[in-house]
């Protein structure tokens, strides 16, 4: 998708999207046989849920019909949240996954797993597991060492609730 067609497809749908108290994170247009597939991909604080998923691709549908923002060909429109294992590209993202288990590679090279337990403008405070039966440990991480990061999935991790009961 051009630069301009981006620009234009977010100048066009964030408000729609900001109406519903939710962040525009992702606009992607790709090719699939003879049509187009427009990705919007949002998120909030409080996650995306499938019927707010739904009212909000009525309104962007109807709202692309009465533009040509998309053109004259066919296309499909998909509306989702990210997805459990998205990257952190943002200070949100982090921000969002406090709590969770990420994935970070380092500039520097190498990789770590670690959970994140704060997160502030120059980066994120992390807690290593530890490794056959050692404690975890505290590390500090800058934002400018991380060349990529991805939210773990965890199947046997117990939610806040269960924490807390």
């Amino acid at each position: 998708m051009s630069t301009t067609q981006s620009e234009r497809l977010r100048g066009l749908l964030e408000p729609l999207v900001s109406a519903e108290r939710l962040d525009l994170e992702q606009i992607e247009v790709t090719r699939a046989g003879r049509r187009r597939v427009l990705r919007i991909v949002v998120d909030s604080e409080e996650g995306v849920e499938l019927d707010t998923c739904a009212e909000l691709s009525r309104a962007i549908s109807q709202k692309l019909d009465e533009t040509d923002a998309m053109g004259e060909g066919e296309y499909v429109l998909e509306v989702s949240s990210p997805g459990a294992d998205r990257p952190l590209t943002e200070h949100r993202h982090y921000v969002r996954a406090t709590g969770r288990l990420a994935r970070l590679r380092l500039h520097e090279g190498g990789e770590l797993v670690a959970r994140i337990l704060a997160v502030d403008e120059d980066g994120l405070d992390l807690e290593v597991p530890g490794v056959k039966g050692r404690r975890p440990t505290a590390r500090r991480i800058a934002f400018d060492e991380i060349a990529k990061a991805r939210v773990e999935i965890e199947f046997n991790r117990k939610d806040k609730k269960e924490e807390e009961a």
